[in-house]
């Protein structure tokens, strides 16, 4: 597959219902996108538009530079795997795989080789329908290896924002048939354009709490939090807000240049490598990452340090994030 591109792609059915609201992206040759999101935010009849399976209602496909609205999946050279079983139940297992190769006049003896390779290179997978989280881990390292390999123009669906992180080149955020950002993995985590992007991705995900922000101070539940200058800048004059910050950058020693912040140990989850921590910050709550030698009981009184590089702002009621 070559270079894709969607210019203001909307779906909708019965001209009502709109499911698909005006997507835009370019997905670059050999580039491997990931389309993520809740159940039912469209993620899959985006894909289905672009393999030609579902209609478009406005705005254009683009494959190689061609627009595709019109032709169907048989005219796009693309290949689509399916959630579940697609096969032609009258043929063997290898005819149902040499089926795309014979419509297209390949020679048998080519169609054999292509075949028992992709069988080899499948078998490792196959095992993975029982989903059990091992199987899992081993089916996203094949299907990495398998893009390095092959270097081909791969659109992947999950609803599992960890299998986005590790596969994707770059992530598309849909929420209910909109895109909220498409970004590389790093951007999506680090640098979330969107309330609803912070609160999806990470496990567990940002801490996001409601906050005032006054003379240069983000005030968590009547405990005030120093905001570097131009964060609270974009903030001034703005309610609501919501303040966000992800676990792991929450620490219990001190870093030149953090801010302090008094808390209370609510709850401890021990996890083996790690321990999740809830604490107290005045009437909210948020959760840290901490080493596993973390012991102290709840109603422990500790100071958290956080780099203030790593704080959130977002508008509450947009979900627009104050970069």
């Amino acid at each position: 597959m070559a270079q894709v591109e969607l210019r203001g792609v909307t779906k909708s059915y019965d001209g009502r219902n709109t499911v698909i609201h005006g997507i835009d992206l370019d997905i670059r040759h050999g580039e491997f996108v990931v389309f993520v999101g809740p159940s039912g935010c469209g993620k899959s009849t985006l894909l289905r538009m672009i393999a030609g399976l579902e209609p478009i209602s406005g705005g254009e496909v683009r494959i190689g530079g061609q627009v595709v609205n019109d032709l169907p999946p048989r005219s796009r050279d693309i290949a689509m795997v399916f959630q579940d079983y697609a096969l032609y139940p009258h043929k063997s297992l290898y005819d149902n795989m040499a089926f795309g190769l014979r419509l297209r006049k390949t020679p048998e003896d080519a169609i054999r080789e292509q075949v028992m390779n992709a069988a080899t290179c499948s078998c490792s997978t196959s095992r993975c329908r029982t989903l059990t989280p091992q199987l899992r881990n081993e089916m996203r390292t094949e299907i990495k290896r398998l893009h390095q390999r092959l270097g081909a123009t791969i659109i992947y669906v999950t609803h599992d924002q960890v299998e986005a992180m590790t596969l994707a080149d770059r992530i598309a955020v849909l929420s209910a048939g909109h895109k909220m950002q498409y970004d590389t993995p790093d951007a999506i985590y680090n640098r979330p354009a969107a309330l609803f992007v912070a609160g999806f991705t990470g496990a567990p995900p940002m801490n996001l709490v409601d906050c005032t922000v006054t003379d240069g101070a983000a005030d968590l539940g009547g405990v005030r939090v120093p905001l570097p200058a131009d964060l609270a800048a974009r903030a001034a004059g703005r309610s609501p807000l919501k303040f966000g910050v992800r676990p792991e950058n929450l620490r219990l020693a001190s870093a030149a240049g953090d801010i302090a912040v008094p808390a209370e140990v609510s709850l401890l989850e021990p996890l083996g490598a790690e321990t999740l921590v809830t604490l107290k910050l005045g009437s909210t709550e948020m959760v840290a990452r901490c080493p596993a030698s973390f012991r102290h009981p709840p109603g422990t009184a500790v100071t958290l340090h956080v780099n203030p590089m790593h704080l959130h702002l977002f508008d509450a009621a947009s979900g627009a994030a104050l970069h």
